[in-house]
């Protein structure tokens, strides 16, 4: 896999990241690096390799739930830049015309 400039503008695009056009010639160049380096790994053979499921072999220990003081709605809401009804406001992110 090979990304293109315009691939690598559209992941700024998306992740609200402005380049100027030498960064963007290098992060191209980076990504395209990383696939690079993840197309070797699929190259390993892992036939007879059990999955990871856990990092170590410590048992977790369980322990009750206690119920806790936390903050009222209105202290959560206090430092939020706009709310409404209860609700924080935040700008739309996913789906813009931009």
């Amino acid at each position: 896999m090979s990304l293109t400039k315009e691939d690598v503008l559209k992941l700024a695009k998306l992740a609200r990241i402005e380049y100027k056009d030498e960064e963007v010639e290098k992060m191209q160049k980076e990504l395209n690096d990383i696939f690079k380096h993840i197309d070797k790994l699929n190259e390993v053979n892992t036939d007879n390799i059990k999955p990871l499921i856990q990092i170590n072999s410590d048992i977790l220990e369980l322990r009750e739930d206690e119920i806790k003081v936390s903050l009222s709605q209105k202290e959560a809401m206090k430092n939020s830049p706009e709310t409404l009804e209860g609700l924080l406001i935040v700008p739309k992110v996913v789906g813009g015309n931009e």
